[in-house]
């Protein structure tokens, strides 16, 4: 039998100074340790200890030039957590602030993530602390290079399948893609995100944004309401915002926030028209990091150093970063009224911000489940590489939508409560664990 409190004294005995992995392995914790010790076969054979250890971690150095010359030297990382129901799957992600503990954090939320989608697909992830930002395409191009080189001895179409996240796009893709063929003289599907002309797949830029507001759409009918004319906060700006605008826009949604690191935009125009989403992408790709210029533009007003979840509105998605909404954000939606919170981003509600809506009964729907249609895309995209074929726009977001269906029926099966209220969190948890640790039992790890 676990007690929760000795497995995570434990774990975090192991792994000092990574408070996010030891935040997201207590979150699922929370959820699932009753069932494992109903259960004797997932006690002897010891789910939870081998369940949160990496199957294995890579760390390696970057050398790469600048464009006066100098050369530069980063960390890589790639972390392959779990592959009991497919080949690695989870994201690259660029920026100053990674580390092994947050790459071990995002990864393992992948392992249940990507089993809710049910495509088979394990859990990864990688990255690296270098930053894109105010970089030159050269600087970029070779930096991608370096880091392919050592990366692309561990992944394979069948092994390990990264994709995009922060600060990988398509650009960066490519440059790595083109590395990894050089390299291994192979077209294969090993990597997701790439370019619509060389492998990729329609919808997968705008999937993630896609897929949470058709989670979201679940959400509300599961309690008997409609998206129309709801008023709506989103956090970001970049593919995950823009998609997650477009889609809202579409179920009948208004849209009046997106952020950056400078502040928060209020259009109360609604951020509605195809002028508005294109202007998203320029900002983004501009490298400045604001979001500033989009209210001088739009005549729209801007909050310097806040964020948008100070305003009034009927649904709240962070699409942005991990832990970007507080419980001091989550009292203020509250006392606003809010009807829906739906964590787009990667664990971007605190644990106490998680818990206060759930004790509040505010339906609130986990990263792990929101934002699982960006993996799904990368999933069907990894089939039509396999199958040398290539789906309408109108076929991957019909798949994409019955996925989203199916996601948040899985949750709502594990995670319905007698009162009525539908716990989320606990049924992603519930749903996409079973399915791992069944897998692992099978597989006679």
């Amino acid at each position: 039998m676990y007690d929760k409190k000795e497995f995570m004294t434990e774990l975090e005995r192991k792994n000092p100074s990574e408070p996010e992995f030891i935040q997201a392995v207590s979150e699922v914790l929370d959820s699932v340790i009753d069932i494992v010790n109903e259960d004797p076969e997932y006690v002897d054979a010891k789910i939870l200890e081998r369940i949160t250890e990496p199957d294995r971690t890579f760390m390696f150095k970057v050398e790469w030039e600048d464009d006066n010359g100098e050369i530069q030297v980063n960390k890589g990382y790639r972390v392959q957590f779990n592959n009991s129901i497919g080949p690695y799957k989870g994201g690259l992600r660029f920026h100053p602030s990674v580390t092994l503990g947050t790459l071990k954090f995002l990864g393992f939320e992948q392992i249940f993530k990507n089993s809710l989608t049910t495509l088979p697909m394990g859990g990864g992830k990688g990255g690296s602390d270098f930053n894109p930002k105010g970089k030159s395409d050269a600087e970029i191009l070779r930096f991608c290079r370096s880091f392919m080189t050592e990366l692309q001895k561990y992944i394979g179409p069948e092994t390990d399948v990264p994709a995009g996240d922060v600060g990988v796009g398509s650009r960066e893709i490519g440059y790595l893609y083109g590395q990894y063929k050089r390299l291994r003289v192979e077209n294969t599907g090993v990597l997701t995100g790439k370019g619509r002309n060389w492998g990729g797949s329609l919808v997968r830029p705008e999937a993630t944004g896609y897929g949470t507001m058709y989670f979201a759409d679940e959400i509300v009918r599961e309690h008997g309401d409609t998206f129309k004319g709801k008023r709506i906060a989103v956090s970001g700006f970049g593919n995950v915002a823009w998609g997650a605008c477009i889609k809202a826009t579409q179920l009948g949604g208004k849209v009046v926030t997106i952020s950056g690191p400078d502040g928060y935009v209020l259009d109360e125009d609604g951020i509605n028209t195809q002028e508005k989403w294109d202007y998203m992408l320029e900002l983004r790709a501009s490298n400045n990091d604001v979001v500033e210029p989009y209210a001088k533009k739009f005549g729209a007003k801007f909050f310097a150093g806040r964020k948008p979840w100070e305003e009034k509105v009927d649904m709240a998605f962070p699409c942005a970063f991990q832990n970007e909404l507080n419980i001091d954000d989550a009292k203020q939606l509250v006392a606003n009224g809010i009807s829906y919170v739906i964590e787009t981003s990667n664990m971007g509600c605190t644990t106490e911000a998680v818990n206060y809506f759930i004790d509040k009964k505010i339906p609130f729907g986990p990263g792990k489940a929101a934002n699982a249609g960006g993996v799904a895309v990368s999933g069907l995209e990894m089939s039509q590489n396999a199958m040398k074929y290539s789906w309408s726009a109108e076929e991957v977001d019909g798949k994409l939508k019955i996925i989203m269906k199916d996601i948040h029926e899985a949750c709502v099966r594990e995670g319905k409560q007698a009162d009525g209220y539908v716990n989320y969190v606990r049924g992603a948890n519930i749903a996409g664990f079973k399915k791992v640790a069944d897998a692992m039992l099978d597989l006679g790890y």
